[in-house]
This record gives structure tokens, sequence and C-alpha cells, in this order.
């Protein structure tokens, strides 16, 4: 969800000042999250950030794929189960093991960092978006208040 990071397991948005009007905005998906959701909260975030610095536009200086891949491995299990029974002088004896092998899950675990400019005037020669409307149409696209 859109929320400030807090673990690997739940993502999240990280931002740090890099100058007055300078941003790193890093947005981090879990193994369930799609990479597009990840790069439209990170715009998300740095709209935030651009109306909060005082601006109504911002251009992203660069952008970096910073997804990873986790492996996680479940051990395979053995589960014995023995009956014995008493038949007078006699004892039956019977015995069953269940064996389930080890499980092995991949996940990508998306993310992007991007370095934005905010900037008090649209620029002629660069792409520069208009932060209030990044966070009204994020904002619906993800039914968030």
């Amino acid at each position: 969800s859109y929320q400030p990071s807090g673990s690997s397991i739940t993502g999240g948005f990280k931002d740090t000042r890099l100058g007055p009007d300078v941003f790193r905005v890093t947005f981090s998906g879990n193994g369930y999250t799609a990479a597009d959701r990840v790069q439209d909260f990170a715009m998300l975030r740095a709209a935030e950030l651009t109306l909060a610095n005082g601006a109504p536009f911002f251009v992203v200086m660069s952008t970096v794929d910073r997804s990873r891949t986790e492996t996680h491995i479940t051990p395979g299990l053995s589960h014995t189960t023995v009956i014995i029974t008493d038949h007078g002088n006699k004892e039956k004896y019977s015995e069953t093991t269940t064996n389930s092998p080890p499980h092995t899950e991949t996940f990508n675990m998306p993310a992007v960092e991007m370095i934005i400019r905010t900037v008090p005037v649209k620029p002629d020669r660069e792409l520069a978006f208009d932060a209030k409307f990044i966070v009204i149409s994020i904002r619906a696209k993800y039914d968030l208040k």
C-alpha cells in the first residue's frame, strides 16, 4: 500500500532532501506488488513533496531500478505414523511415512529510485510533471484518500 517504508514485507516510500529543491524518492514493493504500481507510487510521492516544497512542477533528473529477487526455501518434511495393536499374545505393528520435498519460491521485489527537482515554472526544454495533476490522477487510479 501507499505508506512510509516500514519493512521489506510491506514496502513503501522513503525520501531524502538533497538540496533546497532536490529530493531522492524511493518506493519499494513486496513480492505481490506490480512494477507499474511501484512507479506510480514513486511519482505520487514525488508530486506530494513538490507541492509541500511550494512548487507546482517537478522534473525527474534520474531513475534507477532498485528491484531485487528473493528466494525462500521451505525445508522438506517427513512424518511417520506408527500403529501398534495388541491381539492377546501377539502385537501387530504398522508404520506409514509421508515425505514432502523442499519447496522453493522466488519473489520479485520491485523498487524504483528517482532524483527529482521541484520547479516553480514549467521549463521549456525539460519534461516537467504537474504535481497537482499527478496527485489527483494516481490517487484516483488506486482509490487512495
